[in-house]
């Protein structure tokens, strides 16, 4: 990288964001913000999730290390994370969740920040309780409420880009890191994590019009809400509906996004201030025959975006591929601070200068009950069968460690994943297996024997409640 060292460092993560649904991936994105940052920063093509799930991801973006590898269960307690190590060279650090339950200070996530909060006190309410058991309830609500919304925003001059009921926690998120910014003790690094494009998806009514024609609008959106939320057969009237509804929520973030970046401008700090964005993993809409995310590694849940605009730096595309894993050691890299040994990844910073990627295998797991859609989210490795994958910028191998099944896919020539390669592969597919197993197996064989037994009582009915109303029951 050219350049000096960015004084502060922003990381923003979003929930469930699949790479193709923003603009410097993927036409009609409706991301301007992200495409500005894409315009001025570096593309990673092929950035891949480490598992399918925020807690399975999670530990590889903030810790940069693979889920169950210190603990043998979902958390980062055992390990040295990157506010942990940034604290220790004199960076101040806040971090703040939009109330997503598995990334809480029961999970270790709050280790080393400064200021740190996930807004996950009020499920402890009657409302919160309530809502635990309805989870999909405050979102129907806001959508039911848009057209009053509407005519009040209009009505005390104002507009309606922000969610009525925010049940998405967005407004307060976005509030707490933009004062952040403006208490101006530098050096900082700041974490941001969107839970607006998680389902259910209640996006604010402007950001609706925004990427839609339809005139139907709220009752449209609820109805596929309900559809989808009553297992009903979901058609492709109701699929386009969730899509949409997707869409919205995305750019919804996206405006989000650049009010902060606004706020860092207003205080004279974007200059001197490295943006990385990251989705944890991405969302499936029955491409391989399921809504949200469940325990798959196919493109739709593990390919994710991400975006460096750093100082100093040229405006480009990396081809080769890269795990999330990557990022804490980045952002050290990026404040010239050394990362642990006992971390994962390998920082990015020399492909922002241009530099040229190994396109070395990237490793993702997911744990997999009797059944694709079984709840609870798998919590430790006794919860179900692992299944592991391993991916190059052209190639997907997935192996179920416990029955030896495998797939192999050709994603360019076959970028949903459909024809599975495996069985009786050609020359180049057998080279592609030879070439992606072996981390597949040496995953295998970190996580065999690792033990939940590490003292990590379970979580409070409050936190419960919260994981709950995200719906992991």
């Amino acid at each position: 990288m050219t350049g000096t060292h960015p004084t502060n460092v922003v990381l923003i993560t979003v929930d469930s964001l699949r790479a193709d649904a923003i603009d410097p991936y993927a036409d009609g994105g409706h991301t301007p913000t992200l495409q500005r940052l894409a315009d001025r920063g570096t593309v990673f093509e092929h950035a891949f999730a480490t598992g399918n799930w925020t807690p399975f991801s999670f530990p590889g973006l903030l810790a940069s290390r693979p889920v169950f590898a210190d603990s043998g269960t979902i958390g980062v307690t055992e390990s040295e994370t990157l506010a942990e190590t940034l604290a220790g060279a004199g960076i101040r650090a806040g971090g703040f969740n939009a109330a997503n339950g598995f990334l809480t200070d029961h999970w270790g996530y709050d280790s080393g920040f400064d200021e740190f909060e996930s807004f996950v006190a009020d499920a402890g309410s009657f409302y919160g309780q309530y809502l635990a058991a309805h989870p999909t309830v405050e979102a129907w609500l806001q959508l039911a409420s848009a057209p009053v919304r509407r005519l009040v925003s209009r009505a005390r001059g104002g507009d309606d880009d922000r969610p009525f009921m925010d049940a998405s926690r967005m407004v307060d998120v976005e509030h707490r890191a933009r004062a952040f910014i403006e208490d101006r003790q530098e050096p900082f690094f700041l974490w941001i994590h969107y839970m607006d494009t998680h389902t259910p998806y209640a996006p604010a009514p402007r950001h609706f019009r925004e990427v839609s024609s339809s005139t139907l609008g709220t009752p449209q959106m609820i109805l596929a809400h309900a559809r989808a939320g009553l297992g009903r057969e979901v058609g492709d009237r109701t699929l386009s509906d969730l899509r949409t509804l997707y869409r919205a929520t995305v750019r919804q973030v996206d405006a989000s996004i650049e009010r902060v970046l606004g706020t860092l401008a207003d205080s004279g700090l974007r200059d001197e201030t490295a943006i990385v964005v990251a989705g944890d993993h991405g969302e499936e809409f029955q491409d391989h025959g399921h809504l949200a995310h469940y325990p798959k590694l196919y493109d739709e849940l593990i390919h994710v975006p991400l975006l460096i605009d750093a100082p100093g730096t040229e405006p480009g595309r990396v081809e080769g591929a890269v795990g999330l894993d990557a990022v804490p050691p980045t952002v050290c890299d990026l404040f010239g601070v050394a990362p642990p040994d006992s971390w994962s990844g390998t920082s990015l910073v020399d492909a922002l200068g241009g530099a040229e990627l190994d396109d070395e295998p990237v490793v993702s797991v997911t744990v997999r009950g009797e059944e694709v859609t079984q709840q609870p989210i798998p919590r430790d490795l006794a919860d179900g069968e692992l299944l592991v994958s391993a991916r190059t910028a052209a190639w997907t191998y997935i192996e179920n460690a416990e029955t030896g099944e495998r797939e192999l896919y050709h994603r360019p020539s076959d970028p949903t994943q459909q024809r599975d390669l495996s069985v009786d592969p050609s020359r180049e597919q057998a080279a592609a297996i030879d070439r992606l197993r072996p981390s597949v197996t040496s995953r295998i064989g970190l996580l065999d024997g690792t033990s939940a037994d590490n003292g990590m009582t379970e979580p409070d009915g409050e936190l419960e409640a919260r994981l709950e109303a995200l719906g992991y029951r």
